[in-house]
């Protein structure tokens, strides 16, 4: 038994002299992850290579899935040592990461985000229900209680009261958080409004309501959401999917579309008026903690009060603060590197 134990013993220390070793080897934090929680990290990396005259953090934006794969592929410094998330991370990502020695995880939720659906200021804001929206972007609708390949070419084949121009959406890959809370929030909500749907077990439904479609109308525009910016501004008939930070930004050449009545807005986000928005997360890699320099001080920037505060530099760049309690929760457990429960 203590044979054993010394064993054990060994293979932890030879485990940690590893990962101290290969540390060694870069002197800047990586970090993958979220097209739309890119932006703040971004501006923390600025803020924390500002006031402690550290290298800044190596920022990659990846998706969400992306990122998790990256970051659950082991420890070690030839792996990034966060990444960020514009969902929970996923049960299969959590064990993915336990299979590959990256045992110990901090999860950290920043704030929140509105889903915006947005176009050019030379174009037409529609006001759009969630079941307009799934009729114009899911591969296969309903069509007289059955589904069938979705034949809406036109927003006025929808509903004669929309415009009678193509459907032309960019959005975001499969791998995007940013994808799979649009699909969630947006396309099972305005699909399950069908009485065939509602009939359905939950895993048929989703099976039957998530696919978005390939034909042409929606366009996968990749993880850098600064090119369906782009394309907006340049395409007055077409519109765009993404995090409400991009619209934020970008305000003097995009207007947001309604949805269900509401307009994304910092307020409307804030109060829950606006149904399309979900939590957006930092994961940590606490093995890397007091082994890669300036991690832990990043991460205390993260989530400090001038940060992610009331009135920070992140609600400028259109995060959706915490409550004041639930910031000083999430703020302890980010420093004190509390391990995440394993997602049900």
């Amino acid at each position: 038994m203590k044979l054993k134990s010394l064993t054990m013993a060994a293979t932890v220390a030879v485990a940690a002299l590893s990962v101290a070793g290969v540390a060694h080897a870069r002197d800047q934090i990586s970090i993958v992850g979220s097209s739309t929680v890119f932006p703040y990290t971004q501006a923390v990396s600025e803020q924390f290579a500002n006031e402690t005259g550290s290298p800044a953090p190596v920022v990659e934006s990846t998706g969400t899935g992306g990122g998790m794969k990256i970051f659950c592929g082991g420890v070690g410094a030839e792996h990034p040592d966060l990444t960020g998330a514009s969902r929970a991370m996923k049960k299969s990502e959590y064990e993915a990461c336990q299979a590959a020695g990256v045992k110990s995880i901090t999860e950290v939720l920043i704030g929140y985000d509105g889903l915006s659906i947005a176009v050019s200021r030379k174009g037409k804001a529609l006001d759009l229900t969630k079941k307009q929206l799934y009729l114009a972007l899911a591969k296969d609708v309903v069509v007289d209680g059955k589904f069938v390949p979705n034949p809406h070419k036109k927003w006025s084949d929808i509903d004669s009261s929309l415009p009678d121009t193509a459907i032309t959406v960019f959005g975001p890959p499969p791998t995007s958080g940013t994808r799979d809370a649009f699909v969630e929030l947006v396309m099972r909500e305005g699909c399950k409004e069908f009485d065939v749907v509602k009939a359905m077990e939950k895993a048929d439904m989703k099976k039957a309501c998530s696919p978005m479609r390939t034909d042409g109308p929606f366009i996968e525009a990749g993880e850098n959401d600064n090119l369906i910016v782009q394309r907006l501004d340049a395409d007055p008939n077409a519109y765009g999917i993404f995090g409400y930070s991009f619209l934020y930004e970008n305000q003097d050449k995009l207007q947001g579309v309604k949805v269900e009545g509401v307009a994304p807005s910092t307020e409307t986000i804030a109060d829950g008026s606006y149904k399309v928005s979900r939590p957006l997360f930092f994961y940590v890699k606490n093995a890397h903690r007091g082994v890669i320099p300036g991690l832990n001080e990043f991460v205390a920037e993260y989530v400090s009060e001038e940060s992610m505060g009331d009135g920070g530099y992140l609600s400028e760049r259109g995060l959706i603060p915490l409550s004041a309690e639930k910031r000083e929760e999430v703020r302890k457990a980010a420093i004190d590197g509390a391990d995440m429960a394993a997602p049900k």
